[in-house]
């Protein structure tokens, strides 16, 4: 299948969204290049707009197909994510006691990074055990914007 992206405005500025025709295969907030051309397809524009409904508060979860390639662990821990309700937290401990590794919080802490469908796999709903943020692929102002905005239309 062919890959396209395409670069849409939002509220927090513009969103990258790649597909392969069938799922959600990228998200980047910026406008950054992903793989193959630059076009916009029926399901781009769907999850677009259903990127637009979440950040207005309208929408608590997202309906596109989806698929995060990784390793067997990174799938795991993504799962896990994909579990914790919207406007809910998890810790990374928490999500590493959840796989039955409970001292694999670096690892956790990785495959978020790792996580190329940020957002339809809300890795922003992880947080340190201390009470901080913990860290954010697209830095921490975006982790604190995306969980107050939960918190506030729970």
């Amino acid at each position: 299948m062919e890959r396209t992206y395409f670069i849409y405005r939002t509220p927090m500025g513009r969103v990258a969204i790649e597909s392969d025709g069938a799922a959600i295969t990228h998200f980047a907030f910026g406008p950054v290049q992903l793989a193959g051309r630059q076009h916009a397809t029926a399901l781009t524009n769907r999850a677009s707009s259903e990127v637009l409904e979440y950040l207005a508060g309208k929408r608590i979860a997202f309906e596109v197909p989806v698929r995060a390639e990784g390793s067997a662990f990174q799938r795991e821990v993504w799962a896990k994510i994909s579990e914790i309700p919207y406007g809910e937290t998890r810790t990374y401990a928490e999500i590493a006691e959840s796989l039955g590794k409970p001292g694999a919080l670096q690892a956790v802490g990785q495959a978020c990074g790792r996580n190329p469908i940020p957002l339809f796999v809300p890795c922003h709903r992880v947080v340190g055990s201390n009470g901080k943020l913990g860290g954010y692929a697209f830095g921490p102002t975006v982790k604190k914007f995306l969980l107050d905005l939960e918190a506030k239309n729970r």
